[in-house]
């Protein structure tokens, strides 16, 4: 009678090894970015953040302009909703600070103004509208920098990372807007 020996992975093992794979192909990728990429990451204040975010999806080797105006309000819009939905909904379960809750209270009304003005320019996009594009991401980001700076004289600010993220996200789906409307 012939054995056969199971091999069996852990579940979290078998999601590790592929997040690890993941993340260490695409990089490669972004090793030498496309035409368009480098144009418009050139143009923002994160080279290097720009072509890692518009990496993380799969369809930018391929993208165009279009498409990659998709991805970048994509990721933003992203961004801004998990920020609201888990991080801004995390922080206000583990305080008991007014003051805190105060200043989580209006990053939480800032970032539903961001994925508000994402969403439009969202359906901008979907119905071949550019030209308020480049104005909503900057409402957006707008909303980011009111956040952080709600946070002021805080040491460690809860969100500056989310923050700065959708900051430079905003920014490359404002420089790619530019694209379509010839404006600098």
């Amino acid at each position: 009678m012939t054995r056969y020996h199971s091999f069996s992975v852990p579940y979290h093992t078998l999601t590790f090894l592929v997040c690890f794979i993941f993340i260490h192909a695409s990089p490669a990728a972004a090793d030498k970015p496309t035409e368009l990429v480098d144009q418009v990451c050139n143009q923002t204040s994160n080279y290097t953040f720009c072509v890692e975010a518009l990496y993380s999806d799969s369809r930018t080797p391929d993208a165009d302009s279009y498409t990659l105006a998709f991805i970048s309000f994509g990721l933003a819009y992203t961004n801004a909703n998990n920020t609201t939905d888990y991080y801004i909904a995390e922080l206000f379960k583990n305080t008991s600070s007014q003051d805190y809750h105060y200043r989580l209270e209006t990053c939480s009304h800032d970032y539903l103004r961001a994925v508000s003005k994402l969403e439009e320019a969202y359906n901008d996009l979907n119905s071949e509208t550019f030209f308020g594009l480049a104005e909503l991401a900057g409402i957006a980001s707008n909303a980011s920098d009111h956040c952080q700076d709600t946070f002021k004289g805080i040491s460690s600010p809860p969100l500056e990372s989310r923050n700065g993220d959708l900051k430079r996200l905003c920014e490359i789906g404002a420089t790619i807007a530019k694209l379509f409307t010839g404006s600098s």
